[in-house]
């Protein structure tokens, strides 16, 4: 079987895209494809697969398989690339675009799309905080700064649903073994669905740098529903201003915590990479 695909990136963060408008695909794991296409040395390569098919509640979804196969329920870098997709492939001239996920409806909107500069804004929606909602096992309503036992450390840990869950940890400076401590957090019993992490570093009010730990997929260049989380986390910390620069290994990306509508909103590049047919 020939699958068409084209694969796109934000920041780094690479993603591998099927379209379900233009082809049908049947009798399909998605969950044991992702493992084998994302693969780095004997598959395509990417921190995971994107479908975009018709959604129940709007026109396009996207559905976001992990390298491990487990399905997550959205991603902030792959949903620009998708609305990058979306309006480059043709199946929509519209600038603007509600994409469903599994987490959250996703307003997208493309600022700019010349060849060197593609950039796409996109509404996250609201932070969730509630402990339930992250979830995450334990007492009091929320897990704002709580301490947590991670192998010999006391981690202070603020979480954070933003569509898919999060664990941020603001340090004064990015720790050396931050992989490590990334996967003893993703898999901590307290976390029933696993977790996201990052690692936040404060420049000053107005710039952050993040390292990120992806549930599923391990060590990721960069996550904009991380970048979501840490500015939320890093504003209750009283460390930021509602607008800050994030800085990841390899990019820059916007991110706003408008008080107002209380959603946050983030800009940042899409770019495409190639395209190419995947025998499976």
């Amino acid at each position: 079987m020939k699958i068409k695909f084209a694969k796109l990136q934000a920041l780094g963060n690479d993603y591998i895209f099927v379209d379900l408008f233009r082809q049908k695909l049947s009798r399909i794991n998605w969950g044991r494809l992702s493992q084998k296409i994302c693969q780095r040395n004997f598959g395509v390569g990417s921190d995971g697969l994107i479908l975009i098919v018709p959604g129940k509640k709007e026109k396009f979804k996207m559905r976001v398989f992990n390298p491990d196969g487990s399905e997550a329920e959205m991603c902030g870098n792959a949903v620009r690339c998708v609305a990058r997709y979306i309006y480059e492939s043709g199946l929509s001239k519209n600038r603007e675009q509600r994409i469903e996920t599994k987490g959250r409806i996703i307003e997208t909107q493309i600022l700019k799309d010349d060849q060197n500069n593609f950039l796409v804004k996109a509404d996250m929606g609201k932070p969730v905080l509630e402990r339930k909602k992250i979830p995450a096992k334990g007492a009091g309503k929320f897990f704002i700064q709580e301490r947590l036992k991670i192998g010999k450390r006391n981690c202070e840990i603020t979480c954070v649903n933003m569509g898919n869950p999060h664990a941020i940890l603001i340090v004064r400076k990015l720790p050396k073994d931050w992989q490590k401590i990334g996967s003893l957090i993703e898999n901590h019993f307290i976390f029933p669905e696993r977790i996201n992490v990052e690692f936040v570093e404060i420049v000053n009010r107005k710039k952050m740098k993040l390292l990120v730990w992806e549930r599923g997929a391990g060590p990721t260049l960069a996550s904009a529903t991380g970048a979501s989380a840490a500015l939320v986390a890093s504003v209750l910390k009283g460390k930021v201003d509602q607008k800050v620069e994030v800085s990841f290994q390899c990019g820059k990306l916007q991110a706003r915590w408008d008080e107002k509508s209380g959603h946050i909103f983030i800009s940042g590049p899409a770019e495409m990479v190639f395209c190419g047919e995947y025998h499976y």
